[in-house]
């Protein structure tokens, strides 16, 4: 079945696919010109009410151009706001090779009536013309680029992803936003409960694309707007946290995982606060002596070990490279001075340093046994070893490697739950479990 053109009068071949046009805040006005095209020459025209309402008198002003022949009437109008009325006209217009439009905001494929359409037609039926996408626009509208951005959608879903995500510690995040289950107040509330409210910057994006868009960055503190739009997405950009201002003036013990500054291509390469605080117990510091934190990250136990014990001598060594710099500037932050900073690999790193009284094993990997193995050789009559694990198969390769040292030795696991904002309550998402495991050398009889 052919069509007639409505500028030309010229027979068209059968149209086999339905094209999907995003528009972006200027509506059919702002289309280009093949795309313009193609809504002049629909049989068939599916978009939301908001630009249907406009479709009208578009389709005058294009007639009074010329760009469409005065006598060829606008094609039947649907609402893609109600899906289970465009299901069927769209497949009669698709098998009778007549061409159908649909229209719709941004690009369809990013969280648009893409997904139901591909659930009706195959791929090759449809045709997708992308605008800007959220995403891209709110990116834009701060001026970063967003190659290295992670994206999550919280419409109709729990907060527990969310919360996962940011123990990774993304560089950047878009955080599509449910206004039924908070919005963006739920966001704020999480990224305070995970301890990261001083690690992120916070823009709001609100009506992206459309002439009332508005785009602010929160300061943490602040209230939401009053008058904020449940149409918004909002951003989590990872800064630098700022330097405290009196490092006394900080808890004891047991620092937010957002006062530390972070590796940029491995942000979450650190202990968590609730994980932090357990190995410091464990540790059981005595006044004086030396402390080795192998695999230390950004220095987060070591640095904190030395608020609880000022006359410990620290000894800190990670292999990554720039990790020297980082921890010291972390040490500066907090107010300590650590006796050693080292870059390297243990064990071959670790005949520089003095015999330990304490060690917190946290790194190794697949050489942790022989590390293990050269701390056990090294560490002091009374001392301690603590090794953080994360698997049960690591946990019976390490045990009894202390065994066998006669030390005494003790397990167990920890399991933490952090509080996110769930409807009026609240829930509990988790925290990676941890195993520990601990070995005391005992004093000698006298």
């Amino acid at each position: 079945m052919s069509i007639m053109a409505p500028v030309s009068g010229a027979a068209l071949e059968p149209v086999r696919w339905i094209a999907v046009i995003g528009t972006d805040a200027g509506g059919l006005a702002a289309l280009p010109a093949a795309a313009a095209g193609q809504v002049r020459a629909a049989a068939l025209l599916v978009a939301p009410k908001r630009l249907l309402a406009v479709v009208p008198a578009w389709w005058a002003e294009e007639q009074a151009a010329g760009r469409i022949a005065p006598a060829c009437p606008c094609p039947p109008l649907l609402a893609s706001d109600q899906p289970a009325a465009i299901e069927a006209p769209l497949a009669a217009a698709l098998a009778a090779g007549q061409p159908a439009v649909v229209l719709a905001s941004g690009d369809p494929l990013w969280f648009g009536i893409g997904r139901l359409l591909l659930q009706w037609f195959r791929p090759e039926q449809l045709r997708f013309q992308p605008a800007p996408s959220s995403m891209q626009l709110a990116f834009a509208r701060i001026g970063r680029p967003w190659q290295d951005a992670t994206w999550i959608s919280l419409h109709g879903r729990d907060p527990d992803p969310l919360a996962a995500l940011l123990q990774k510690r993304p560089v950047a995040l878009a955080v599509l936003t449910d206004p039924t289950r908070g919005g963006a107040a739920a966001v704020r509330q999480l990224l305070r409960a995970s301890g990261l409210e001083r690690a992120y910057g916070v823009w709001l994006c609100e009506r992206l694309g459309h002439p009332a868009e508005r785009v602010q960055r929160l300061a943490p503190e602040a209230p939401l707007p009053a008058d904020a739009d449940p149409l918004q997405l909002l951003l989590l950009i990872a800064e630098a946290p700022a330097a405290p201002a009196d490092p006394q003036a900080l808890p004891l013990f047991g620092l937010e995982d957002g006062l530390f500054l972070q590796h940029a291509d491995r942000p979450g390469l650190m202990t968590k606060r609730e994980v932090r605080i357990q190995l410091l117990a464990e540790l059981a510091l005595p006044e004086r002596g030396v402390l080795w934190d192998i695999g230390a990250g950004v220095g987060s136990v070591g640095l904190e070990a030395l608020r609880l014990r000022p006359q410990l001598q620290a000894c800190l060594l990670e292999r990554r490279g720039g990790s020297a710099a980082l921890i010291w500037a972390n040490a500066r932050r907090l107010g300590v001075e650590p006796a050693e900073v080292l870059e390297g690999r243990a064990p071959e790193a670790l005949a520089a340093l003095p015999d330990p009284d304490r060690v917190l094993l946290g790194g190794g990997g697949r050489e942790r046994a022989a590390v293990l193995q050269a701390v056990l050789r090294r560490l002091r009559p009374g001392g301690v070893v603590v090794i953080p694990l994360a698997t049960l198969e690591a946990l019976a390769e390490l045990r009894p490697l202390l065994e066998a040292e006669a030390l005494q030795v003790s397990v167990s696991q920890h399991q933490a739950w952090r509080g996110a904002p769930l409807a009026e309550g609240t829930r509990l998402a988790p925290l990676n479990p941890v195993l520990v495991l601990s070995g005391r050398r005992l004093l000698p009889e006298r």
